[in-house]
């Protein structure tokens, strides 16, 4: 399986994406996901690429680089830009329902992140300088998320656990079809032909 490194791409997008948004200004107030313009439906996918600061592009960077990375290899170019874009168009969505505005690729990474539970959930992921099982890091994630809902902030919780469960999804779909290939990929020795060979040759 050939890997295209998507993630990598993306990520260098959203650099650029974030250089011109400091460059030209209006740039962000015409890509930005907000309730003033509902009909103007590229919004719910260029928002994913706008973010509204240095520390904000940084985290997403760093996440989407590694796990995304990761998480392609895993299941391919493809099927990575499926989850990544249903997955951040899902979580704006979702969010402009509740925020005023949105952006940011969090609840496309989130997608990544929860689909990459389901798909490998014992491997090993540092979170809050501790080693863990990504299914337990998913556990954190997803409590944060829940209880950043009643302790409001600028964080996007919602697109969060939205984009994650959206990953819940794609990574369910998508563990059944990779076990199925396994199992189909086994080879089965029947003891009689194995009896046949010994015969034959020794």
């Amino acid at each position: 399986m050939r890997i295209k490194y998507y993630a990598l791409w993306l990520s260098l997008i959203c650099i650029i994406v974030f250089v011109i948004q400091m460059v030209f200004s209006g740039f962000t107030e015409f890509f930005v996901l907000d309730a003033s313009a509902p009909l103007e439906v590229w919004r719910f996918l260029t928002a994913v690429f706008l973010h509204g600061s240095l520390s904000h592009l940084i985290s997403n960077l760093f996440a989407l680089a590694l796990f995304g990375t990761i998480l392609e290899s895993v299941i391919g170019s493809r099927k990575f830009l499926w989850i990544f874009f249903v997955s951040g168009i899902v979580a704006n969505l979702i969010a402009i329902n509740f925020y005023s505005l949105s952006l940011g690729a969090s609840g496309a990474i989130y997608g990544l992140l929860g689909a990459l539970i389901i798909l490998r959930p014992m491997m090993t992921v540092w979170v809050y300088s501790l080693p863990m099982p990504m299914f337990v890091a998913g556990i954190l994630w997803v409590g944060a998320g829940v209880f950043g809902l009643f302790a409001p902030s600028n964080v996007g919780d919602i697109a969060h656990l939205s984009g994650i469960a959206v990953g819940f999804i794609f990574g369910l779909f998508w563990r059944e079809r990779l076990m199925s290939r396994q199992r189909n990929d086994r080879i089965i020795l029947d003891e009689r032909d194995i009896r046949d060979w010994e015969e034959r040759h020794l």
